[in-house]
């Protein structure tokens, strides 16, 4: 879910009172289509035995940019452009919006 504001046609995240733009407080919650593209990646290389792993800022289809993980692709492949999908995924018992490379057949999406 991603919370749009009707009077400009923007999409916000981070959840907001109001418009950053306008100020307008008239914000509603749209369901997000969960595509987006990397724009920005790099790896994280954590203390042993921790295994290396992608942050990636992500832009949304939508317009807004979020930060999160690539996952299920090998971190050398993934590059600025690719299209990916999100999901939840659940972390010692926390819920997180991670990405995977989305499908090219768009039956799949």
């Amino acid at each position: 879910m991603l919370q749009h504001c009707p009077a400009s046609g923007r999409y916000e995240f981070y959840p907001r009172v109001a418009e950053p733009a306008s100020g307008d407080s008239n914000l509603e919650w749209l369901e997000a289509s969960g595509l987006g593209s990397v724009y920005s990646v790099t790896t994280v290389y954590p203390k042993p035995p921790t295994a290396p792993y992608a942050v990636a800022l992500i832009d949304l289809a939508e317009g807004p940019r979020m930060m999160s993980t690539v996952e299920g692709i090998a971190l050398s492949d993934i590059v600025i452009g690719l299209r990916v999908k999100a999901r939840i995924a659940e972390r010692d018992g926390r819920y997180l919006i991670v990405f995977e490379p989305a499908p090219t057949d768009a039956s799949q999406l």
